[in-house]
């Protein structure tokens, strides 16, 4: 009984726009005071979730990507993908593609990517003859491709719930990035064929090696964090203080288009995504020790199991349901609360919990592609002044790669497992 009701106020709460940190809070605290729960158990069960060294990268890693976007990094990062792969039919859906590519090294996060390099992106489309549509479908898809290419704030929210190595799972999603981008990249040239999109002039060395020295230090970021984490000389929270104190490096004293009034404001929007995350991933810890305790997992998994046995059956089943959660709720939240359910059970027809992580993380970023949650869609619809339900039409053609990629992943598990299993095992 009190386990259904501490269902039904999570649903009530959510349906009427309550933040998630706070549905989850309430919902648990009422269970916790029906149950007989001592309420400091619930808050020495908060506060232990997010007592956790790996955590401390997640700020980090949100202010290096504040930062790069104040320091106007991303213009310069726009400029080199656009010389580098500009000159294709559709050149600007590409440049797009690309430009996401790099920034994922740097950001971690496909809000960061929407919101940073989508005004750019969506500006210079309209200005070439793209179709607005277009424009945000691609701006849009393409972002999902930061939270997947390493480093990856979801892969380390993951990491820390399922109790598996941060390093190996960025390694792991590297593969799986570059694929996302290349299907999205097949879906860009068929539109460019059929719709006759312009490309830019021809490819040009010296336009080519000019933009590519002036990105060249930017560049150095995603190498510094993805290199060291993968040679060992960074640990994950060492490397978001690298890519901090780089990032500062290059907005004081390489563009000087940082000062303490711009830091200042960089500092005070990391603490307010931080605090945000920090909530949920609190309040996410004791709604799962509920579940836990309730041994929900188990249960679901032996129902699941008694349905069928066939492991391609019962990842589908899984998918379909992270899928459907993402379409409502956060990401981190989901992250948090679908782990100690799902993982169980992953685990036990064979999947290695460092290949679930990939699949989980980009099944729910698919989730903000989709209404009614669809955080990207929000981003981009105050950035490219489109109403909302117009960007939910535009960016619909764009999860069909997306999804084909996730199939892939799923049933090929060497996609993804390839590089972790070469460098770590």
């Amino acid at each position: 009984m009190a386990l259904a009701l501490l269902f039904l106020i999570l649903f009530l709460l959510l349906v009427a726009g309550a933040p998630v940190a706070v549905a989850l809070g309430v919902a648990s605290l009422v269970y916790a005071l029906i149950d007989g729960v001592p309420s400091v158990v619930v808050l020495h069960r908060m506060v232990g979730g997010i007592d956790s060294f790996p955590l401390i990268a997640v700020p980090f890693f949100i202010m290096a990507g504040h930062l790069m976007n104040t320091a106007g990094v991303t213009t310069k990062i726009f400029a080199f993908a656009r010389a580098a792969v500009g000159w294709m039919y559709g050149g600007l859906g590409h440049v797009n593609v690309g430009a996401s590519i790099i920034f994922a090294g740097m950001s971690g996060a496909a809000v960061a990517d929407a919101g940073g390099l989508g005004n750019i992106e969506i500006k210079a489309m309209r200005e070439a003859g793209y179709d607005t549509d277009f424009s945000v479908g691609i701006t849009a898809a393409s972002s999902t491709i930061g939270p997947i290419i390493p480093p990856s704030l979801p892969l380390v929210v993951y990491g820390v719930i399922a109790d598996t190595s941060i390093g190996q799972l960025f390694a792991a999603g590297l593969i799986p990035g570059l694929l996302m981008a290349f299907a999205l990249m097949v879906m860009v040239a068929f539109y460019a064929k059929i719709r006759n999109y312009p490309r830019d002039d021809r490819f040009s060395f010296a336009v080519f090696g000019r933009t590519f020295i002036q990105a060249l230090l930017p560049l150095f970021t995603p190498i510094i964090i993805v290199g060291g984490i993968l040679f060992g000389i960074f640990t994950p929270t060492e490397a978001a203080i690298a890519a901090v104190v780089y990032s500062l490096f290059l907005g004081l004293f390489v563009y000087r288009t940082l000062d303490l009034k711009r830091i200042l404001r960089v500092s005070m929007d990391t603490v307010e995504t931080t605090a945000s995350i920090m909530m949920i991933v609190a309040a996410s810890t004791i709604f799962a020790w509920i579940l836990t305790a309730n041994q929900v997992a188990q249960v679901f998994a032996t129902e699941l199991l008694s349905f069928t046995e066939n492991k391609t059956a019962i990842l589908l089943i899984m998918m379909l349901i992270v899928l459907i959660v993402g379409c409502f709720m956060e990401t981190i939240a989901a992250i948090t609360i679908l782990t100690p359910v799902l993982l169980p059970v992953a685990v036990t027809v064979g999947v290695d919990p460092v290949h679930f992580g990939i699949i989980l993380i980009l099944n729910l970023m698919i989730g903000l592609l989709t209404p009614p949650v669809g955080m990207v869609l929000y981003v981009l619809s105050k950035v490219s002044d489109v109403p909302f339900e117009r960007c939910v039409v535009a960016t619909a053609p764009f999860i069909v790669p997306l999804v084909a990629v996730l199939l892939m992943l799923t049933f090929i598990p060497a996609l993804s497992m390839w590089l972790p299993t070469t460098l770590y095992r």
